[in-house]
């Protein structure tokens, strides 16, 4: 019997600063690669880094609309794309999910006491003394998918099975099984 053929999906992962999207993610793009499946991860800071941009609301929504369209173009050539950006305003994901065919919002949730405790860079900490403006969950708002296609709160869940879990919605919305 036949494997069912694949299609190429993006995999959005939103969440606050340090909620474990990138290093989902990553492990998520590694896996696929193994498994010898086309996919590239677009990372929100990688991205930023290439074509800065500020942090007004304009700003965000341009950079989520810059990846999304990049992810959008890559899976109608057949590369699925793991996207993990903040992307804090839903009317912008809404965007992003209206230009690909097959989209799936990953809500990392977890709290923000506990991407605080996080902080790998010190952001908190530097928004929280008023040295970082806008900085999302503290002075610039996050609005949390109201129905996300998958939720996942990394404070609960290990990443290993948060790993899994994004690749079976990847495999959900790709239409085939794991290699």
């Amino acid at each position: 019997m036949s494997t069912p053929s694949r299609r190429a999906a993006v995999l959005w992962l939103t969440g606050l600063p340090a909620a474990g999207k990138t290093t989902i993610a990553s492990r998520v793009h590694r896996i696929l690669a193994e498994r010898g499946v086309a996919a590239e991860f677009l990372d929100g800071d990688l991205v930023r880094a290439l074509a800065p941009t500020g942090f007004t609301r304009a700003d965000r929504d341009a950079h989520v609309l810059r990846v999304g369209f990049l992810a959008s173009r890559l899976e109608r050539h057949g590369v699925s794309s793991i996207c993990a950006l903040v992307s804090p305003y839903a009317d912008a994901r809404l965007r992003v999910r209206e230009m690909c065919r097959r989209f799936v919002e990953v809500h990392v949730a977890t709290p923000l006491d506990v991407c605080e405790r996080r902080d790998p860079k010190g952001l908190y900490a530097r928004a929280r003394r008023g040295e970082l403006e806008r900085f999302t969950g503290v002075s610039d708002p996050y609005e949390p998918p109201e129905r996300p296609d998958l939720r996942i709160d990394t404070s609960r869940v290990s990443e290993e099975e948060a790993v899994a879990q994004v690749l079976g919605a990847w495999e959900g919305a790709s239409g085939g099984a794991s290699a």
